[in-house]
């Protein structure tokens, strides 16, 4: 048997028997090897001493290859898992899944008599490293269903027996490094020694396969790095999203709180909060109007009927909230999509009418389990920016193009780069795959016309179409998805919806569903992490504060207050019994872009001194000089005063 194995240069490997990506990485230079963590063969990732026994094209991967993240920490997952058996009694700890996930991994365990709490993980990670000493081979091995079952069985692991069950295939692949066997498909390093840098991060409970009637595991979550380097740079990164916690930050300036006993997962917002979120929504209407929607309001809670019409009673019933009177079933609307079709619908359209705009604030409802609420980043309630596009089929292109112009505008505001996720076609789905081919593409064309970098998330699109996801970047690093662009030629259909083209007849207009913010309230959250709750002063909920040095004075800081406010300027006077050192201190904590101080020499001069939340000292000032520079920074949005 002769087997050729073609490499990313183009150059052909003729073997007359198996190989490994080992042996082929070794033939090319002994540097790859000792570099190498796995392959990819034939599109799929691959151990580096797995053989190949058929035609492909491999590629060897190196450690800090972004594709080796998958199959190091997956390596260090088992580390760990190996550590908790050795520490705990392999009789005693019953283990569940433990997968890579975001700049990451965690391993779920049933222990018998036994609590991890965060103070345990130390003695954890020094038992990973005496297995990360001992540099145990990793083997991959195969065994046909029935025995794979029995071979857990005897093992007590009857959380992988139900997960053998359910396996397909013939035959079920293993990992073993040392004493430790584990369930996996795999692919692993070739040995426990090749990779040093991780860390253990923390301790939750889990249900098992997310099943609240299943028992509760306990969840423990690492991550791993191929340098040291990218390690500490992450866990300072980590420390520095800690400060930055809008759920710390929020209640600590006044800007939201959540009661968790009447409304779990529906944030309440006080008068700070609301200022932000309203200066966001003056933003988003502006734009709108620029970009050519039309505001509209729909009901929060419609006829059951209408879900059952939009699909969404098939496909999403479960995240949905109801109520009945009269007999009559009522949902609490989940997305806002329903009800801009009955606008469409409300009066004949002409292709002449096209495309329509239409553009809302619309609160929506949907369930999620309590454990993964989430500060405003998870919620049950929150607020789109929603819109949704009626177009003929030539238009969409155009439209979609139009969208991603709009959120490069608005992301600029921010100081937000982003990239795109382009999602294709979900197994569970309405509608034909021609059809679904047809919006692809159109999403597609319009990522290629405005150059936007992009990666396709095969079969992650929604139920009716496609999508485009914007994941944007915060200040230290960190991705977020926020707008959403999807083509949709299903509900269209559903509901019937047409034009009246240039010839007479009737056709379906295109769909396109939209928001840009995403979530307002998850928005405001990644706002507050962004800027730590230091808000640049168009968006802060008070600009400026104005401090007497004391009782003296008073008078004279009433007046700047009156003026201040006049100029439509946020300002509030602070004239507490409290010494002036404390004021400010208390103002720079609360984050008040700037601090007024006025004493004799300034009601004298009838200037005044500016203190900055950085702690900046400038005097001298004069007021009309400075309500103008804060005027120009506020409708400019730029971040800072220069003098």
């Amino acid at each position: 048997m002769i087997m050729q194995v073609r490499l990313p240069d183009g150059s052909i490997k003729t073997y007359d028997g198996p190989v490994t990506p080992g042996q082929v990485a070794k033939e090319i230079s002994e540097g790859l090897w000792r570099n190498a963590a796995g392959a990819i063969v034939n599109g799929q990732l691959w151990d580096l001493e797995r053989p190949i026994d058929f035609d492909c094209e491999l590629r060897i991967i190196k450690l800090d290859d972004a594709e080796a993240t998958e199959i190091y920490r997956h390596t260090m997952s088992h580390i760990m898992a190996q550590a908790v058996m050795r520490i705990y009694g392999a009789d005693k700890v019953k283990l569940g899944i433990g997968p890579t996930i975001e700049n990451g991994f965690y391993y779920d365990f049933d222990i018998q008599d036994a609590k991890i709490t965060e103070e345990d993980l130390p003695k954890i990670e020094e038992e990973m490293r005496k297995i990360i000493k001992e540099d145990l081979k990793i083997e991959r091995f195969e065994l046909p269903k029935a025995e794979a079952i029995e071979f857990m069985k005897q093992r007590g692991q009857t959380y992988k027996v139900e997960l053998i069950e359910e396996i397909p295939d013939e035959k079920v692949s293993f990992y073993k490094q040392g004493e430790f066997v584990d369930l996996c498909r795999g692919p692993h390093l070739p040995s426990t020694g090749k990779v040093k840098h991780f860390k253990l991060l923390s301790v939750s409970g889990a249900y098992w396969r997310g099943n609240e009637k299943n028992p509760m595991l306990q969840r423990i979550y690492g991550t791993a790095f191929s340098k040291r380097e990218d390690l500490e740079n992450y866990l300072n990164m980590l420390e520095e999203a800690k400060k930055r916690d809008h759920r710390k930050l929020g209640p600590q300036l006044e800007l939201f709180f959540i009661n968790t006993d009447v409304a779990a997962g529906m944030p309440i917002f006080l008068p700070y909060g609301m200022t932000v979120l309203l200066e966001l929504m003056n933003l988003s209407r502006r734009l709108h109007k620029k970009y050519g929607y039309k505001e509209v309001g729909t009901p929060l809670i419609m006829h059951e009927k209408l879900w059952r019409q939009s699909g969404h009673w098939d496909h999403y019933k479960n995240n949905m909230y109801f109520t009945e009177k009269e007999d009559v079933t009522y949902a609490v609307k989940p997305m806002n999509c329903p009800g801009h079709i009955l606008i469409y619908k409300n009066k004949p359209v002409s292709y002449k009418d096209l495309p329509i705009r239409l553009f809302e604030f619309g609160r929506v409802h949907r369930y999620e389990r309590g454990g993964v609420l989430h500060g405003l980043l998870r919620v049950r309630t929150f607020t789109q920016d929603d819109a949704h596009i009626f177009c003929r089929e030539d238009q969409a292109v155009t439209e979609v193009t139009n969208v991603v112009r709009f959120i490069d505008e608005l992301y600029s505001i921010f100081g937000f780069t982003y990239r795109a996720t382009l999602s294709t076609m979900p197994e569970d789905h309405m509608g034909d795959e021609a059809t679904w081919e047809k919006a692809t593409e159109a999403l597609r064309n319009a990522l290629e016309e405005t150059k936007v970098p992009y990666v396709v998330a095969e079969g992650e699109g929604a139920f009716y179409g496609p999508k485009i996801d914007f994941h944007v970047r915060d200040v230290i690093g960190r991705e977020w998805q926020c707008a959403t662009i999807q083509v949709d030629f299903q509900m269209p259909e559903r509901f019937e919806i047409t034009y009246k083209d240039a010839d007479g007849s009737e056709k379906r207009p295109v769909m396109i569903h939209r928001a840009l913010y995403g979530s307002l309230e998850r928005f405001f959250g990644i706002l507050i992490e962004h800027y730590a709750g230091a808000f640049p002063t168009w968006l802060a909920p008070v600009q400026t504060v104005v401090l007497p040095v004391s009782e003296k004075y008073s008078d004279y800081a009433k007046e700047l207050t009156i003026r201040l406010n006049e100029s439509e300027i946020r300002v509030e006077l602070d004239d507490r019994n409290e010494t002036l050192g404390y004021r400010i201190r208390e103002n720079q904590m609360r984050k008040v872009p700037y601090m007024i101080i006025v004493g004799e020499k300034e009601k004298e001069s009838g200037k005044i001194s500016i203190r900055t939340r950085e702690g900046k000292d400038i005097h001298d000032v004069d007021v009309e000089e400075f309500i103008a520079k804060v005027k120009d920074e506020i409708t400019s949005r730029r971040i800072s005063l220069s003098y």
